[in-house]
């Protein structure tokens, strides 16, 4: 290599080294003299935030200090308050103390005079005890009664005393309970029978068929009477054949019999063959129709009411008592009728209307049964209700219809109304003449058991009685405890539609002569 240029280029590479070293101190002290700087600023900022600090903590002692001082000046205010308020409370009290003191003394003084009064009463009482036991001997004296004996006058005069107000307040009160209920009862029951007008219709228990001629009873009869065997057998009634002009008479006490019996025979006369194969096809037919019209009266009823859900055997049970009569009235159209009256006097009342016409509507429901079933048709209907799952009220209000058994709801009572108003309508029902006269007969026994009675009449065909009381027997007082007693036992022993009146007439007379 060449001298020269190895010399250049040991000298280049000692001047890097030569600058490297210089670089090296220079920024060497440059970075101690950063850091001198540095620490010098940390110290000043460390100095700065100490005096701060110191700062902070007079101003938090000063102001802790102050609120101290406050706090302290608020609990001296608020202490010497409540001395002052305590001081107060100790003279009111001493004040109360000293007034207490003083009525205490007044009432001491009180008590003595009251005691001294007291004292002199208990000897005015016992002066005037002896004074009294000495006018009591005297009065004895004079009067001529022992004690016991004037005191059994006094009690004799107060029992009378007693009965006379009692018999006033009685008449009193049922005058009043009267006025009310039977304005009430009008209202509902005129209502009910203007918005329920049904018809009545008379049957009996036998029914005439017309022939178209006389030759047609013969044929009826049948050789050796075959025919007429047949019917009476097949249907159950009694058939009879008189001088009757073209007619013949069906006779059954079994309506539906009767009504079989009929449709049986018009069919045959005319159809025209009349023999014993026919009459049994002729008899089955009837008997279907008969069966139809139950079924579609029954279904009509619950129809006309309004009521639905009946079980279906109820409905043909229903059905027949179109073919039933009681007195003379329809049951079926007695059974609408009271359900009807039920419904509306219920919805007067604010009761259940639904119920009040179903319970009507079944209420005799067992007469459909008494011609076949032994028993009376409030057991036969309590025993059918039951039978067919009707509910308590119902049944109970079916048993208890005529008073059998005690009404346990309002619906019971309003059927019971309501059977009475449909019963009692005019022309609704007709009377056996012997039982009309046995029931006025009876009526005029009961008055007549009676102490004081006299004499007794009914009138208007037992709707009223008039009783005559012996004037020296029974007084005024007494006349209305006695007319209660005779409309109680009326009710108690007595059947009869509607309501009795019960007038009694007491009648004081003097007589005498002039000669």
């Amino acid at each position: 290599m060449d001298p020269i240029v190895l010399a250049a280029l040991i000298s280049g590479v000692v001047c890097i080294i030569v600058g490297f070293v210089v670089g090296f101190f220079y920024r060497k002290k440059i970075g101690e003299r950063e850091i001198g700087s540095a620490e010098m600023q940390a110290k000043r900022i460390l100095e700065d935030g100490i005096k701060a600090a110191e700062t902070k903590k007079k101003e938090a002692l000063l102001e802790a200090k102050e609120e101290i001082l406050k706090t302290k000046n608020e609990f001296e205010l608020e202490l010497k308050e409540r001395r002052n308020e305590l001081t107060r409370q100790e003279r009111r009290t001493a004040a109360k103390e000293e007034a207490l003191d003083k009525k205490t003394e007044a009432l001491e003084k009180k008590d003595e005079a009251l005691q001294k009064k007291l004292k002199e009463a208990e000897e005015l009482n016992a002066e005037i005890e002896k004074l009294k036991a000495e006018q009591f001997e005297t009065l004895q004296k004079v009067a001529g009664y022992t004690a016991e004996e004037a005191m059994q006058m006094l009690v004799d005069q107060l029992q009378d005393e007693i009965v006379h107000e009692k018999a006033k307040k009685i008449a009193e009160m049922e005058e009043q309970f009267k006025e009310e209920a039977d304005e009430k009862a009008k209202d509902i029951i005129a209502l009910a029978i203007q918005r329920c007008a049904t018809d009545h219709a008379s049957e009996i228990t036998v029914s005439v068929v017309p022939l178209p001629s006389e030759e047609m009873k013969g044929r009826i009869i049948g050789r050796e009477g075959r025919n007429i065997r047949t019917i009476e057998t097949l249907t159950g009634v009694d058939l009879i054949i008189d001088d009757t002009p073209e007619a013949i008479t069906v006779s059954s006490f079994d309506p539906v019999r009767r009504e079989v019996a009929r449709l049986a025979i018009e069919k045959l006369i005319s159809d025209g063959r009349i023999h014993p194969t026919r009459i049994e096809e002729m008899v089955e037919k009837a008997r279907r129709e008969v069966d139809a019209s139950i079924k579609q009266a029954g279904e009509r009823a619950t129809y006309d009411v309004g009521i639905h859900g009946l079980n279906p055997e109820l409905v043909k049970l229903l059905g027949r008592l179109k073919y039933r009569t009681s007195y003379g009235q329809n049951v079926l159209a007695h059974s609408v009728e009271v359900a009807l009256l039920s419904g509306i006097i219920a919805d007067e009342m604010g009761v259940d209307s639904t119920v009040a016409k179903r319970a009507g509507l079944l209420h005799d429901i067992g007469k459909a049964l008494t011609q076949e079933v032994e028993g009376s048709h409030v057991q036969l209907g309590v025993e059918v209700a039951r039978k067919f799952k009707e509910s308590k009220e119902i049944i109970n209000a079916i048993e208890a219809h005529h008073g059998d058994v005690e009404a346990q709801s309002v619906t019971a009572l309003i059927i019971q109304a309501a059977d009475a108003i449909s019963a009692a309508r005019p022309g609704a029902r007709r009377e056996n003449l012997e039982n009309y006269i046995k029931r006025l007969t009876k009526l005029e026994e009961i008055a007549n058991e009676f102490e004081g009675v006299e004499k007794s009449y009914a009138i208007q065909a037992g709707r009223e009685i008039r009783i005559m009381v012996k004037p020296d027997v029974v007084d005024d007082d007494h006349m209305t405890l006695i007319a209660r007693d005779i409309v109680k036992k009326i009710e108690n022993d007595l059947e009869y539609p509607g309501q009795i009146k019960v007038h009694i007439i007491r009648e004081s007379r003097a007589i005498d002569y002039a000669k």
